[in-house]
């Protein structure tokens, strides 16, 4: 057998950040952009190295050098130059770029290469930061002394398809060489934050202390969220008038991910605009704009901090799942698997997938192994267990509802100031047949934090399931007033649709029972809703397309409601309204 050719190169992947979206706002313009940022800059510099271009990827470039030390010299010039070229240009239409440097075993295949040493190179460059290096461990310590630059620690990182975590060392522009030597505060084992004094836009300096107002209301009411570590008041006041990086913000405090906004008043309104910003990567997570009236300053405060902090919580939480779905790691290990445990969790009851319980399961059990004290763990585990019971997905619903309990009670002695921890009992306990105590436990996670929406909007369904309308619905209006993009909205729609089927006004429960399906389609009380409706007007073809819908995911949900497992509504005189449109539907009470 003929024996492959390979050698040890270093390896050099480039890329241009959001290429899309520049192409889709000025295509021609970007394309001459890039030709003369090849012509000028890039490849003159790769010449220069000594490099060779192995090929082009649209707006992509893979390069070899036999030294890594001109890999990322030349790398580092091209970084600098482009920095420079793009002073006074708009951030929108900047060409920034993102450069990974490896230095590994490639394999030879004419001009082209392969092999680890090629994706590691590409994984570094897809989670580097625009106009830096990301560079691995083996690249960073071939440099030696050999070159005069400042590299930052970033941790062993996991990425996707690559076996073992890979060391990673970031370079940015305009860092000096003694930045290296500084010491760095660690990141916290959870999502952290820092929120920075607001921007007075206005030309009236009374207004400042609306403005630090309100930071620092958004400041107190993130620290209700127990899963994220918060930069406390006095600390990012510190910051208040200077004109800093976020990134080195971020860098100096230690922390994941950093807001920053603005206030400007005109007459009596008032638009406040809020940006959440990666700290490592400085790309923009979320935005939002908010404009009102100002009458009563105190309650419009009030009103604009919780829909700030309402809407960024779910934001934070899902850039730490989508990094989780690129492989990459920032916490402790316990740490870490209860984060695969809640994106399990979630991604469970979004697509319908018992398997996916099972694996959140097995991530909480596993950190709780990793350590006994991590609280969101024991949520979690909770949690899987009352999915368990909500879809069917176990045939021990008496074991499933006293390990989601005991997983609950020890969640509520670590974190007691934690409303998940009460959240998680509530749920448990309502699925399982203990309404009573279930919802006690709910409100209190919801006076705990009233800022969690998924709690407001989990509360809303239980209160409709109570027989309790107009407190379901009134939770219902203030979660999507809140944060109408909320993940579990659905969860609202729901406590509309289960109210106007009680109340029997059959088109609006049509309306909100769709409406929930969209926002979640696996949910199997919203399609047992559907069903109702399509039995009371008579439309067969509407019941089988949400019958069959609802078997595909759930089969035993329907024979669980005629068994009493599970029932929908608490008050029997509502639960019998549900059971009567099944028997319409053409269920059996045997079934």
């Amino acid at each position: 057998m003929q024996q492959q050719n390979r050698r040890l190169a270093a390896i050099v992947s480039m890329d241009v950040v959001g290429y899309s979206r520049l192409v889709g706002a000025d295509e021609a313009g970007t394309l001459a952009k890039l030709r003369d940022l090849r012509a000028e800059l890039i490849d003159p510099a790769i010449e220069e190295h000594g490099g060779r271009i192995v090929k082009i990827m649209g707006d992509g470039l893979l390069l070899e050098f036999a030294s890594v030390v001109n890999a990322v010299k030349c790398s580092i010039a091209i970084q600098t130059g482009q920095t420079a070229r793009n002073k006074g240009v708009a951030k929108d239409r900047r060409l920034d770029l993102r450069i990974g440097v490896n230095l590994g075993d490639i394999a030879i295949d004419g001009d082209d290469i392969h092999g680890d040493g090629v994706n590691v190179a590409a994984r570094l460059q897809a989670a580097g930061e625009p106009g830096g290096l990301s560079v691995s461990g083996v690249a960073y310590e071939s440099l030696g002394t050999l070159i005069d630059a400042a590299f930052e620690d970033a941790g062993a990182q996991d990425f996707k398809n690559i076996a073992r975590p890979v060391q990673v060392w970031h370079w940015r522009p305009n860092a000096s060489p003694s930045a290296a030597k500084e010491p760095q505060l660690s990141l916290p084992d959870k999502p952290s934050i820092a929120v920075l004094p607001f921007d007075n836009m206005s030309a009236d300096p009374e207004q400042e202390y609306f403005t630090d107002g309100i930071t620092e209301d958004i400041i107190t009411e993130l620290a209700r969220f127990g899963r994220l570590f918060v930069i406390a008041r006095n600390t990012s006041f510190a910051f208040k008038g200077q004109t800093l990086d976020v990134q080195e913000v971020a860098r100096q405090l230690g922390v994941h991910f950093v807001l920053e906004g603005s206030v400007r008043k005109a007459g009596n309104r008032v638009r406040i605009t809020a940006q959440l910003i990666d700290g490592q990567s400085g790309n923009h997570v979320w935005a939002e704009r908010y404009e009102d009236v100002l009458e009563d300053i105190f309650d419009l405060q009030e009103r604009i901090t919780r829909q700030i902090v309402a809407s960024m919580v779910p934001e934070i939480e899902a850039e730490e799942m989508r990094r989780l779905e690129r492989g990459q790691r920032r916490f402790t290990k316990a740490d870490d698997l209860s984060w695969r445990a809640w994106k399990a969790l979630h991604d469970a009851s979004f697509m319908g997938r018992s398997e996916l319980c099972l694996e959140a399961t097995g991530y909480a059990e596993e950190a709780i192994k990793e350590d006994r004290n991590c609280a969101l763990a024991w949520q979690v585990l909770s949690m899987s267990y009352n999915w368990r019971l909500f879809y069917g997905w176990t045939d021990d619903r008496a074991g499933a509802a006293k390990q989601g309990l005991a997983a609950a009670e020890t969640a509520i002695a670590l974190a007691p100031r934690e409303c998940l921890s009460y959240f998680a009992r509530g749920i448990i306990q309502s699925v399982s047949g203990e309404r009573a105590t279930g919802i006690a436990d709910m409100r209190h996670a919801h006076e705990l934090n009233p800022n969690d929406v998924m709690v407001m909007l989990f509360l809303a369904w239980t209160e409709s399931s109570m027989g309790e309308m107009d407190r379901a619905k009134d939770l219902a209006d203030r979660a999507l007033r809140m944060s109408p993009k909320e993940a579990w909205i659905g969860n609202g729609y729901l406590a509309y649709a289960m109210a106007a089927f009680v109340e029997r006004d059959l088109e609006v429960l049509q309306k909100w029972s769709e409406l929930a399906i969209q926002s979640g389609p696996t949910a199997p009380i919203r399609r047992v809703l559907m069903i109702c409706y399509a039995s009371e007007v008579d439309d067969d073809k509407l019941l089988r397309i949400h019958l069959d819908k609802l078997n595909s995911f759930a089969p035993d949900f329907v024979p669980s409601l005629f068994r009493g497992d599970f029932k929908a509504f608490q008050k029997p005189e509502h639960n019998a309204l549900l059971l009567d449109s099944m028997l319409k539907a053409g269920f059996a009470a045997s079934t």
